[in-house]
């Protein structure tokens, strides 16, 4: 099984002494410094209640991102709406044109000039992640990938996706396509509202192409009880992205996390996501929350198996459209029953939680204010004093350069990814070691710093052969951390240049004596 390779951005220079950085497995930085000096400004990460629309977990989730391979799950969405109007059959062969064909991997290598069924293609996009595949789609149903393109983006508005745009229908690299943590969980619950009937594809780890068994990317999948999907993602300005869907008992979760370093550590950082907000999540569903699909958007009534929202009253006319407002982007969502959603909502008691339409109406109108993570999944310095205060949790820092909310510029290649298992090296109490040490993390979780540990000391080659790796328990407020440390090093010089070492592998570091 690979390894969970967890690494940070570098700190700066003399604040990695005195400031204590608590961070995400995908890298990000939570800490009193972290967050503006050294935080992975792709990431995102976004949890939600798919019974109740209740938010769970948010971190940066409206903050614009790329969405990579992501793309495909609009794709697919415009596919199962084709396969339910009638204007495709999953038998219905797709031609393939030269250019599907020449899209670059990963691919299903279909040639110019054959055809591709569409359950073919759903199956490609799902588990290869096939971008020729998703070329293929584009061209059957919008002529070509711009066109499509802009159906993509029409049908995220009508869903209530306000912060997406899409310019292809794979998400290979495009400046112009961008979208939101929050958005992409909007998606996904539609994926399940909408097409249950064809929902069943996404849980699909493999499928025989034409005699060839392709594997999916989707490592959770029967590894994380109740994961039923959805779609990973990666480009190097994205970083690895994934979408899940989590389904146990009457519990639903939708959990949606970006710009992970890694697979492996976007794959632990989702799976701790899970296992920590779904004891969290209810069993009691309030119906759909986002709009019941109807053919064309002619607001049909539902099948006799869909519930209604809210029926429309007779005399309460239907709120005016507005792009920019938050009603109207309810309104979207929910169709021509959008009047009835906000006559419930002013007719309930004020101390009534909100829950279905009314909580996605308020998790629509505001972001989460930030909050600290009160289970973090990742890695992280953690300080050597107790945590700051709320109110010293964001200083002013002159003299460090704030990450940018929206997508950076310019994509910036990973550094290299070896496969590798867990490390086996015993580990114990620094108080077992003399000298000098350095610490490149604090999880919560024993494994994630061990792996670490790990990856760091294949990563930096002889500068870590002769150190001894070992993790450290320590208390911070109601958590208990493991802080993950190199030991064994004589001076400081020798442990300073440990940390340079690990910094130009994009490792946090700082040394320390013992």
């Amino acid at each position: 099984m690979p390894s969970f390779r967890l690494r940070l951005t570098s700190v700066f220079k003399g604040f990695t002494r005195c400031i204590g950085i608590a961070a995400l497995g995908t890298g990000l930085a939570l800490g009193s410094m972290g967050q503006q000096a050294a935080a992975n400004e792709k990431y995102a990460a976004f949890v939600i209640d798919a019974n109740n629309g209740k938010v769970l977990f948010n971190r940066y989730a409206d903050d614009k991102r790329y969405p990579a391979s992501l793309t495909k799950m609009m794709t697919l969405y415009m596919m199962f709406e084709a396969l339910e109007t009638g204007r495709a059959k999953l038998s219905t062969p797709m031609k393939v044109s030269a250019f599907a064909a020449s899209r670059p991997p990963t691919k299903l290598g279909v040639r110019a000039g054959s055809t591709l069924s569409v359950e073919e293609a759903i199956y490609g996009l799902i588990t290869r992640s096939a971008n020729d595949a998703s070329a293929v789609i584009a061209e059957y149903l919008g002529g070509s990938e711009a066109r499509f393109a802009e159906m993509m983006t029409a049908k995220a508005r009508g869903l209530g996706m306000s912060r997406t745009t899409f310019r292809n229908p794979h998400g290979l690299p495009n400046p112009g396509q961008s979208t939101t943590a929050r958005d992409m969980a909007t998606l996904g619950i539609s994926l399940r509202e909408h097409f249950p009937q064809y929902y069943k594809y996404f849980s699909a780890s493999s499928f025989n192409f034409r005699g060839q068994t392709i594997r999916g990317h989707n490592r959770l999948l029967g590894r994380i009880a109740g994961v039923d999907g959805i779609k990973t993602g990666y480009i190097n300005a994205s970083g690895y992205n994934l979408v899940s869907s989590v389904s146990t008992g009457n519990k639903r979760l939708v959990a949606v996390v970006m710009g992970g370093r890694t697979g492996a550590t976007r794959d632990a950082h989702m799976a701790e996501l899970i296992k920590e907000y779904l004891p969290q999540a209810t069993t009691r569903k309030s119906g759909p929350l986002i709009a019941s699909w109807t053919p064309g958007g002619k607001g049909a009534a539902p099948s006799a198996g869909r519930r209604t929202v809210a029926a429309l009253p007779d005399r309460v006319p239907v709120p005016t459209m507005r792009a920019a407002s938050i009603d109207a982007r309810v309104a979207s969502a929910y169709g021509s029953n959008a009047a009835g959603a906000v006559n419930q909502a002013i007719a309930a008691p004020a101390s009534r939680p909100a829950i279905g339409q009314d909580a996605l109406r308020n998790a629509l109108n505001q972001r989460a204010p930030a909050q600290r993570l009160t289970v973090p999944t990742a890695n992280a310095l953690a300080p050597e004093t107790v945590a700051p205060s709320p109110a010293a949790r964001r200083p002013s820092l002159p003299t460090a350069p704030i990450p940018r909310a929206s997508i950076p510029n310019a994509p910036r290649p990973p550094a290299a990814i070896p496969s590798a298992s867990l490390d086996a090296r015993p580990t114990g109490s620094v108080a077992q070691s003399s000298g000098w040490m350095v610490q490149i993390a604090s999880t919560p979780a024993k494994s994630t710093a061990i792996a670490m540990l790990n990856e760091a000391r294949q990563q930096t080659g002889n500068v870590l052969a002769n150190a001894q790796a070992l993790t450290e328990v320590v208390s911070s407020g109601p958590e208990t951390l493991y802080r993950a440390r190199f030991a064994g090093f004589s001076t400081q010089a020798e442990a300073d240049d440990a940390c340079t070492a690990l910094r130009s592998r994009s490792f946090a570091c700082y040394s320390v004596a013992n």
